[in-house]
């Protein structure tokens, strides 16, 4: 069998260029010289393997809170450039980038007002060119944020909508309705916001419009060609640009119930749940995605799409990933499950199964920009959810969450990284209120709206203002402890989280029982523990709060704590997993 490393991409080392130099390696002065520049996309310099992304490790970089390159207290596109070594040598093989197009900023971005454009906050289209050219130039891949559920309320369609009035055709792009009651002062159903208080917001003309998050994030309705021919066109402008994917944001909201029925009185689970819906996960986004992969095929490289898809159930996830469909999909069942070992078990064989049938990798992920960190989740007692408000027992969550990263980064298919947990960073629970800007913070019974906690930007020295972020302080403020959690007070100490994450992926790379597969072979363990085998590989993950003595299963290649080593038994500290070479 031939080695991870003839499996993977071979990377070569170059430096990156100065983004603060302000020269792209080809003058780009339009959106159309762009788009006439980039007509033969740029791939990874440095080779391909069939299937890159059905192992790959994937980074995702949230622009405003990882790196400032200009000063102004705003992560952006010059930023997350002057980092990409530090990516490449983490040993990830792409990078995920939360949204950076034109926005009023209503929700961090994920309301666009112009899905062809950079933000000026962020940076240009130059920009954004020559990151792409560099990460490719070092190995990494690039995957963009897609947001085709809603735009922006300032979005150029949304605004002649409401200017052209009822029966428009622009307003049929939209989920435009009249009210009712006597005088059409009612909503035209009772469904809820993502963000709390209802779907709908009543225009000066009397009509109302659809929005399942905020009112400034008007639902497009997908039932219109001309939304579909639109984001097609989106597809290929990015594409062409040289991404190597998408990930489809609110992937299951595209499509809602024919005749927007009413919920009658049910509990409406919010964003992060798995509840069956008339707004959610309906059958008709399949049709979408279906041409979305036709677009995708055409080009060369394999780029691909990934789902944003909260479903009731693991196989209703699956469907997202059928052959001719989208390449991944979330498994946000996975990133809810506690630390136990018999729910893990559970959702590890009942994600690989439900994948297997579609010949898709299973995904894993443990935290994101939409959850508490799981370094934070992990502190606190089981059952409080994907949003915290309590630091919780910050030893005890560090020492679960780094192994539970060792856990997901030995099962097979692909991983997701979020910015700053390879630092062990705790979610920040104590901002104050008035530094919050998460929109859901604002409305009542919506989510929890202490996303901010799991935003603030990440520190990159032990001291500074911002610690290495930018020169100009941080958007959010950072905790005093931030420096010592910082990328340079950890490079180089073998015990800090980095360094674990730098070993785990570097494993990872070489070892031919690592990622790749769809299947795992469980080992009789105590109760607690959980134990696998893969080619040439075992991995024991202790759940408890004790100290658990096994036969030695082989030569250790990495713990998450110091294990000792006894009589041919291996004691496994409390809420520590270890890779074993057998």
């Amino acid at each position: 069998m031939p080695s991870r490393a003839d499996h993977r991409m071979k990377r070569r080392r170059r430096s990156v260029p100065d983004p603060r130099a302000g020269v792209a390696p080809h003058p780009i002065t339009s959106r159309d010289d762009m788009t006439q520049h980039l007509a033969a996309p740029a791939a990874p310099t440095s080779g391909t393997h069939t299937g890159w992304w059905r192992d790959a490790v994937i980074y995702q970089v949230y622009p405003r809170s990882f790196a400032d390159g200009n000063g102004d207290g705003m992560g952006d596109l010059e930023g997350v450039r002057s980092r990409l070594p530090y990516l490449k040598d983490l040993g990830v093989d792409a990078v995920w980038l939360s949204p950076f197009y034109a926005s009023p900023q209503a929700d961090a971005g994920y309301d666009v007002a112009d899905y062809r454009a950079i933000d000026p906050m962020f940076g240009t289209l130059l920009d954004a060119d020559a990151l792409i050219r560099d990460a490719h130039e070092l190995g990494l891949r690039i995957i963009v944020d897609l947001v085709p559920n809603h735009s922006s309320d300032q979005h150029e369609w949304f605004k002649r909508a409401l200017r052209e009035g009822p029966g428009s055709p622009l307003r049929a792009r939209y989920h435009f309705r009249p009210g009712k009651g006597e005088n059409g002062e009612l909503p035209p159903n009772d469904w809820e916001s993502i963000f709390g208080g209802p779907a709908w917001t009543r225009t000066g003309d009397g009509e109302w419009y659809l929005h399942l998050f905020a009112p400034e994030q008007p639902d497009f309705n997908w039932d219109n060609p001309a939304v579909a021919d639109e984001f097609r066109s989106i597809l290929r402008f990015w594409l062409d640009m040289g991404v190597d994917g998408f990930r489809v944001d609110v992937a299951h909201g595209l499509v809602k119930a024919e005749g927007l029925p009413d919920l009658g009185g049910t509990d409406q689970v919010k964003l992060l749940g798995n509840d069956v819906m008339p707004f959610f996960d309906q059958d008709g986004v399949h049709e979408i995605y279906r041409s979305w992969r036709t677009i995708l095929d055409e080009y060369p490289d394999e780029r691909i799409a990934v789902a944003e898809a909260w479903t009731p159930t693991v196989e209703r996830t699956a469907n997202y990933v059928r052959p001719d469909e989208l390449h991944q999909a979330f498994n946000f069942q996975y990133l809810g499950t506690h630390w136990d070992a018999a729910e893990l078990r559970a959702v590890i064989d009942s994600s690989l199964a439900a994948m297997r049938p579609v010949d898709a990798p299973a995904t894993w992920v443990l935290s994101n920009h939409d959850v508490t960190r799981h370094a934070t989740r992990f502190a606190n007692p089981a059952g409080l959810g994907t949003q915290l408000r309590t630091a919780g027992d910050r030893e005890l969550g560090l020492r679960r969450a780094r192994a539970a990263t060792l856990l997901m980064l030995a099962l097979p298919g692909s991983a997701y990284i979020y910015q700053g947990e390879e630092l062990g960073l705790p979610d920040v629970t104590d901002l104050p209120d008035e530094v919050r800007q998460d929109p859901s913070f604002f409305r009542a019974a919506g989510q929890d709206g202490y996303r901010d906690g799991c935003r603030v930007p990440i520190p990159w020295t032990v001291e500074g203002s911002s610690y290495g972020f930018g020169s100009g302080g941080s958007w959010l403020p950072q905790p005093d402890s931030w420096g010592g959690l910082s990328v340079e007070a950890q490079t180089g100490d073998p015990g800090s989280t980095l360094e674990l994450y730098r070993s785990a992926l570097a494993v990872r790379r070489e070892h031919p029982g690592l990622g790749a597969g769809t299947a795992v072979e469980w080992l009789e363990s105590p109760e607690g523990v959980l134990a696998f085998r893969r080619d040439g590989f075992v991995c024991t993950a202790n759940t408890t709060g004790a100290v658990v003595r096994i036969p030695l299963p082989g030569r250790t290649l990495l713990a998450s704590e110091t294990v000792m080593i006894v009589d041919d038994m291996a004691e496994l500290p409390a809420d520590t997993t270890v890779w074993w070479a057998v």
